[in-house]
C-alpha cells in the first residue's frame, strides 16, 4: 500500500483505536457518536497515510492486522494524553474546578472512597470526579488517570506518592454461616469450611498466601476475581473470606474468625504524576484522599 504524505490528524487515530476496542465500524461509530461511513473513511485515510493495512475485511467484520496490534499501545497513549489535556484545560480558572480522574480497586472505590468524594465535592462543588474502578494498575505516567489509590508502592520516579497507612485485612464469615457450620478454631479447621477466594492469582494473593498457607486456589469452594463479588458471597453467608476490617466492622452480621492467624495488612498509597502537583483540581483531590484514607486506616 502506497504511503501518502501530510500530517495525520488525531481524529483518524481515535477512530482506529475505537474500531480496535469495539470490534466493528458500527460499534466504533456508536462509541464516538459518529456515523459509520465517517469512521470507515477515517480508517481508510489512516491506512493510506501510513501506507499500512490495519484491518482485513471479512464477512464477520474487521480483523486487526499485526500492524494494527503494534500501533495500539501508542494510540492508547495518545488517547490518554488527549483526555488528560482536556481535563487540564477545563480546570483552568479561579478556584478548584474541572475534571479529575481517579482510579482505585473495586472494593476501595465502592466501599471506601464514596464518602470521601462527597466531602471533596462539598468543599469544591465545581470539581468533576471520574472514578475508574479496576484491579488493574492504571498508568499514571501515560496519564490514563490523574490520581491512583494503590495497594502497592509506586515504582516510577516521576510520580508523587504518599503512603497513607496500612489497611488491616482479616477472615470473616456471616453469622448465619457460623451458626450452620461452626467457627474454625485453627488454620487446619479451614479444610472443613467453604472458603471464598480468587480464580486467577495476583501478586497480592501470593503475598496473602505467604501469610496464610491455606489461602490457595485449590482450597476455595467459591472462586471470583472480583473483590465485590467475593464480598457479596461473604455477606450472603456462602463461606469464609477475606475482608478489610474497616469494611467488616460496619456490618454487624460479619463475624471475625482466626484473628491471630488469618490477618495481614495492605500498605496503601495515593499517587499522581509529578507534573500535576500545581494543578488546583489535582492538588485538592490528592490532599483530600490522603487525609480521608489516613482517617480510614486509623
Amino acid at each position: 500500500m502506497a504511503q501518502a504524505t501530510g500530517p495525520v490528524g488525531w481524529e483518524l487515530y481515535r477512530s482506529f483505536l475505537s474500531v480496535l476496542e469495539e470490534g466493528s465500524l458500527s460499534g466504533a461509530a456508536r462509541a464516538l457518536d459518529l456515523t459509520q461511513p465517517t469512521v470507515g473513511r477515517h480508517v481508510t485515510a489512516l491506512e493510506k497515510l501510513l501506507g499500512l493495512a490495519l484491518f482485513t475485511r471479512s464477512q464477520t467484520g474487521l480483523i486487526p492486522t499485526d500492524a494494527a496490534h503494534a500501533l495500539r499501545g501508542d494510540a492508547e497513549a495518545m488517547n490518554a494524553t488527549a483526555a488528560s489535556l482536556e481535563r487540564a484545560a477545563r480546570g483552568f480558572g479561579s478556584g478548584v474546578r474541572g475534571a479529575v480522574r481517579i482510579s482505585a480497586s473495586e472494593i476501595v472505590g465502592v466501599e471506601v472512597l464514596p464518602p470521601l468524594l462527597v466531602e471533596l465535592r462539598e468543599a469544591h462543588p465545581q470539581l468533576e470526579v471520574e472514578l475508574v474502578l479496576s484491579n488493574k494498575i492504571q498508568d499514571l505516567v501515560r496519564r490514563e488517570v490523574d490520581i491512583a489509590v494503590r495497594m502497592t508502592s509506586p515504582k516510577q520516579d516521576v510520580l508523587l506518592a504518599t503512603r497513607v497507612g496500612d489497611v488491616p485485612v482479616g477472615l470473616f464469615a456471616h453469622k448465619a454461616y457460623v451458626e450452620r457450620h461452626g467457627r474454625p478454631k485453627s488454620v487446619a479447621d479451614l479444610a472443613h469450611h467453604a472458603l471464598i477466594g480468587f480464580d486467577q492469582e495476583t501478586p497480592f494473593q501470593r503475598s496473602a498466601r505467604a501469610t496464610l498457607s491455606a489461602w490457595a486456589r485449590e482450597n476455595f469452594a467459591l472462586r471470583c476475581d472480583s473483590d465485590l463479588g467475593q464480598l457479596a458471597l461473604l455477606r450472603a453467608g456462602a463461606g469464609i473470606g477475606g475482608c478489610q476490617l474497616g469494611i467488616a466492622k460496619r456490618d454487624p452480621n460479619l463475624v471475625r474468625v482466626l484473628p491471630d492467624d488469618g490477618s495481614f495488612k495492605l500498605t496503601t498509597w495515593v499517587a499522581m504524576h509529578e507534573g500535576l502537583r500545581n494543578h488546583p483540581r489535582c492538588r485538592a483531590t490528592f490532599d483530600a484522599l490522603v487525609k480521608g484514607l489516613r482517617r480510614y486506616t486509623r
